[in-house]
């Protein structure tokens, strides 16, 4: 059995602007859209498992800066 046997088919729906922002990243890094996603969620799952989900200060509790996150929220 080959890989793409293997491979399973999903629908997905995104944004035009994140399609367009995907688009020009598949672009950069000579891949199709497809394989762009593909690639992203591959290196997302190869993170979680390491356990490591966000990188530092992307995560909304942890702001980059360093100061409180409730600094950071509206009243």
């Amino acid at each position: 059995m080959t890989e793409k046997d293997n491979k399973k088919q999903i629908p997905l729906r995104v944004s035009k602007t994140l399609y367009d922002e995907l688009a020009r990243w598949a672009e950069d890094d000579f891949r199709s859209i497809n394989g762009q996603i593909e690639y992203l969620l591959t290196e997302a799952v190869k993170r979680r498992r390491r356990g490591s989900s966000s990188p530092k200060g992307d995560d909304e509790t942890t702001p980059a800066s360093g100061e409180s996150a409730d600094k950071h929220k509206r009243p």
